[in-house]
């Protein structure tokens, strides 16, 4: 067994990473933490898993509250510091804009998922804006050119994202997206179900939902209109969800690239670490393309 305290003593390192969450329960938290996990064992770090819990406690109140944010993020701080971990890995569960270190924070930080407003910590997160093209361009190839999209809350930076992306896809071929086809949803299959009569009753031939669990909201009202998706309605999803397998017929979607963000971050961190240099320049921002995942929800026309 490896003799950690006499390898700090010699380095002046725990070889010990944190790796914080704001809520482990949130679905795309657990696959990158497990990659960061696994990729530090593998280099010969120890991790230490702090839960913020943050959706648990506040479900989605806290978003814009970053006092409360703080508040639990404090301690969890004081006591990294406290152990003397040599770097940490911050993972958001949604991507949006981070400012919640002191600033005299002096552990190497990488953040995962979200997007940090100090320029000295390196940020990993989803091209959403290449998936949204690559979704845009399928549907195009597929003949489909009046389209609808429920997405997800107009401020949120996946939303942003993904719809300028899909927008480009559709102005490289002289299309423009009709604003009365664009619905704002609340990312969950509720949402889809509300918003997809005010799209069926347009001149759409397919809709893009901005998630899995909104476009299974959208399956169970087209069928309650008597309707089948793949054959009056083409519809694709976002994430690749277990859901996505399972609706029938089954959505062609986007997989997020979780495990890939979560093994870079901590490439990137323990590449810091063994530098042993630190940087003062502007850090990266290192953007993971997804993957399409096709089914058999679209239709050729």
């Amino acid at each position: 067994q490896p003799n950690y305290f006499a390898q700090s003593m010699r380095k002046q390192s725990n070889r010990m990473i944190s790796i914080i969450v704001e809520d482990l329960d949130e679905f795309s938290t657990a696959p990158i933490v497990e990659a960061a996990m696994a990729h530090c064992d593998d280099m010969g770090y120890r991790t230490i898993l702090m839960n913020m819990r943050l959706y648990d406690k506040w479900k989605a109140t806290w978003y814009d509250d970053d006092e409360k944010v703080k508040e639990v993020l404090k301690p969890v701080i004081q006591e990294l510091q406290s152990i003397r971990v040599d770097g940490l890995i911050y993972i958001a569960g949604h991507c949006r804009h981070i400012d919640y270190f002191p600033e005299q924070f002096k552990i190497p930080t990488v953040l995962a998922y979200g997007l940090s407003m100090e320029e000295r910590y390196p940020s990993v997160v989803i091209d959403d804006e290449k998936g949204g093209y690559d979704i845009g361009k399928y549907l195009i190839s597929m003949g489909h050119e009046k389209i609808g999209i429920i997405a997800g809350a107009d401020d949120n930076l996946h939303t942003k994202a993904r719809l300028a992306g899909f927008k480009q896809a559709l102005s490289e071929v002289g299309i423009e997206l009709d604003s009365d086809c664009l619905r704002f949803g609340e990312w969950d299959r509720e949402s889809g179900y509300r918003q997809a009569p005010y799209l069926l009753d347009k001149d759409i031939t397919a809709i893009f939902c901005m998630n899995d669990s909104m476009a299974a909201g959208v399956y169970d009202f087209v069928y309650e209109r008597g309707m089948e998706v793949a054959k009056d309605i083409s519809i694709v999803g976002y994430d690749n969800k277990e859901l996505s397998d399972y609706l029938r017929p089954r959505l062609t979607t986007n997989k997020l690239p979780l495990n890939t963000i979560g093994r870079k971050a901590s490439e990137i961190l323990i590449g810091i670490l063994e530098s042993g240099e630190e940087k003062t320049d502007k850090a990266d921002v290192i953007k993971i393309p997804c993957e399409m995942v096709y089914r058999e929800s679209v239709l050729k026309v």
